[in-house]
């Protein structure tokens, strides 16, 4: 199966020089490595001397691995009889064959037999200083209420329920709750427009949908429920929409209309969990294609489940007392992987984030982290590149002492945010994980770490993969590719847990996309590069990441975004005022690259633009340059 990384933009080639970073954090790392000290689950795996030779056994015996990871990690209401069934070249997925758990019971119940009252979830709403802690048991509470409320109004077990809330812990209960009762979820960003989240609904089939009246971002209201009325108008199989307030502002109520808190209050706090095999869906997430429908990919119980807890605790390490601080949104992978279900499967503390970077000032990340005391700060290129801009003094006017690992991910981080990132909010002592994945894989693929504690960190190179994961370069007639300094598609030529396990409603689009283009390994798509390290050589880079960090030097250039267009040059340069970028910041590179192609046909799903008068914008400049360039050639 494959997960394609765009086409010339996925060109390797030897790094510039630059400076590389050496960590020394842990005095243990020097030490005789103790398997069952740095990785439980691996305790029973014989012959391991370090880290490396954990990593090379997790690949050639990943069945045994992964076995042994689901067995220590999850708690089963009955055990599995079949750790793998995978044939790639048929989009065949299957892990944990037999065994039977429930998602919820694991983020929660088992939690709060040990510590009912550790703080769970921090909910870090828009106006700073006005936190709200749950605890395990309260968030337990909520969610079987929930749970039950979702019972009584007809919601079935294999239903899918879609939810279109901001962050907040009633949208983590609202997860959890389709989790207990064995109905799957359909998170949509809560900034997509009606249309978008119309499409996302009926594709999806949700005959319930779970909202607020009303959301809060930057200082300004966002009228969330006028929006679900909107979009449940063209989808007749909606038959209730439960509205939640996140604030005191009255919505117009109809038949349809269920007030949610006030249902919640009439039902019991405990609810039966449902017995749900592993391959069992737990969710939809839609990620915008490129032929113009969004792809609602599915993603199961146990097998995503485990590898999220697990890359949420080696890639970050993540240990007991941490507090997590992932700024996602929970409509985005990131959010559902390292927001929710992988701090919560670790009985970990994790923030919500509901505001943004600057708002009230561009001191809101930082002014956080001291006021909750983050351990680990999660975050994404363009919000750093953008606090950059602002300056030192922002960081520093906060005391920063309890971060100990710093992340980036959504899109490749150029070396001078990079530098920033390390030097001024991490002091120059934490490591920075730049980290690659995408909503295909479930959880990080490729990151710094886990490594040994002085292993080297390049700036901007995402560099390992983590255990179980085998990257391959392939070239265009599907052979694999060994050297330095080549061009060729980033797959992955094994299975892993944490995988999509189709796309909903389309196998076959699943198959021709993801498998039938390199058979036998996984091909990546979303259009971000990803940098990886050679078990021989620490060189290998992306020429696209070089030419946007050489952009990035130069100040009049606000924002840049460089996309691959085949092996020739171009003969002319377009300037614009602005960029095609999402809701959540990331620049929509695949557009750019469909507009100097000259493929307006195929610019795909648009519905996640901020703006779309952008691209319109830089079509019509794209024309009158080219028009331009014709002129100048039929001149004598």
């Amino acid at each position: 199966m494959w997960l394609p990384c765009g086409r010339a933009s996925r060109r390797v080639v030897s790094s510039f020089s630059r400076r590389v970073f050496r960590s020394y954090f842990h005095v243990e790392g020097r030490r005789k490595f103790n398997v069952a000290a740095f990785m439980p689950e691996a305790a029973g795996i014989q012959g391991l001397s370090d880290r490396s030779t954990l990593q090379e056994f997790s690949v050639s015996n990943g069945e045994s691995f992964w076995a042994a990871a689901a067995r220590h990690r999850l708690s089963w209401i009955s055990p599995f009889h079949t750790a793998q069934d995978c044939d790639l070249s048929r989009g065949r997925i299957k892990w944990f064959e037999g065994g039977k758990l429930n998602v919820s019971v694991n983020c929660l119940d088992r939690h709060v037999h040990t510590c009912p009252e550790k703080v769970a979830l921090i909910w870090e709403r828009d106006e700073p200083g006005s936190e709200v802690e749950v605890t395990y048991r309260q968030l337990l509470e909520m969610t079987c209420r929930l749970g039950n409320l979702l019972r009584r109004r007809g919601v079935k077990k294999g239903d899918c329920v879609t939810i279109y809330m901001p962050p907040c812990p009633l949208a983590v209960a609202s997860m959890l709750a389709c989790a207990r009762i064995g109905a799957a979820h359909n998170v949509v960003f809560a900034g997509f427009s009606a249309e978008a989240l119309a499409e996302r609904i009926r594709d999806a089939h949700s005959s319930t949908v779970i909202t607020v009246n009303q959301g809060v971002r930057g200082g300004k209201v966002i009228e969330l429920k006028k929006t679900v009325d909107t979009a449940v108008d063209s989808c007749p199989m909606v038959q209730q929409v439960l509205v939640a307030m996140r604030t005191e502002n009255p919505v117009a109520m109809t038949a349809r209309d269920v007030d949610m808190e006030e249902e919640m209050l009439k039902e019991d706090v405990v609810c039966e969990p449902a017995v749900m095999d592993s391959e069992d869906v737990l969710f939809l997430l839609y990620t915008s294609g490129s032929t113009g429908k969004p792809k609602g990919l599915v993603h199961t119980q146990a097998g995503y489940l485990l590898y999220a807890a697990l890359t949420h605790r080696y890639v970050f390490s993540y240990h007991d007392g941490d507090v997590f601080g992932c700024v996602a949104d929970i409509g985005w992978i990131t959010g559902h992987s390292y927001s929710v279900y992988g701090p919560l499967a670790n009985g970990g503390t994790t923030v919500l984030f509901e505001s943004t970077p600057i708002y009230p000032d561009p001191g809101r990340y930082w002014e956080m982290v001291q006021r909750l005391k983050i351990n680990q700060f999660y975050g994404a290129p363009t919000a750093i590149r953008l606090l950059l801009k602002y300056g030192d003094q922002w960081v520093h006017k906060y005391d920063r002492s309890t971060l100990k690992t710093l992340g980036s991910v959504g899109e490749p981080i150029n070396t001078e945010a990079w530098e920033w990132y390390h030097r001024v909010v991490g002091d120059g002592r934490c490591p920075v994980v730049d980290t690659w994945w995408q909503t295909e894989t479930g959880g990080i693929c490729i990151s710094p770490r886990p490594s040994d504690p002085d292993a080297e960190i390049v700036p901007g190179m995402a560099m390992r993969p983590f255990f179980g994961i085998k990257p391959v370069l392939m070239d265009t007639e599907g052979k694999v590719l060994t050297s330095n300094n080549t061009s060729g598609a980033l797959c992955i030529s094994q299975p892993w847990p944490g995988m999509a396990r189709t796309i909903h409603n389309n196998h076959q689009r699943y198959i021709e996309t993801y498998c039938q283009p390199y058979p036998g390994t996984v091909r990546c798509v979303q259009g971000q590069t990803c940098f990886f390290v050679r078990p021989q050589s620490l060189n290998p880079f992306v020429l696209c990441q070089q030419v946007t960090s050489l952009l990035a030097m130069a100040h009049i250039v606000l924002r840049r975004a460089v996309t691959g267009l085949g092996h020739f040059s171009w003969s002319f340069s377009q300037f614009v005022h602005r960029l095609p970028k999402t809701r959540s910041g990331k620049i929509m590179r695949r557009v750019l690259r469909k507009v100097v192609e000259r493929d307006l046909n195929g610019l795909g799903d648009l519905s996640t633009l901020d703006d779309p008068a952008a691209v319109q914008e830089i079509i019509q400049g794209h024309r009158e340059l080219r028009g331009q360039q014709q002129q100048q050639q039929q001149q004598p």
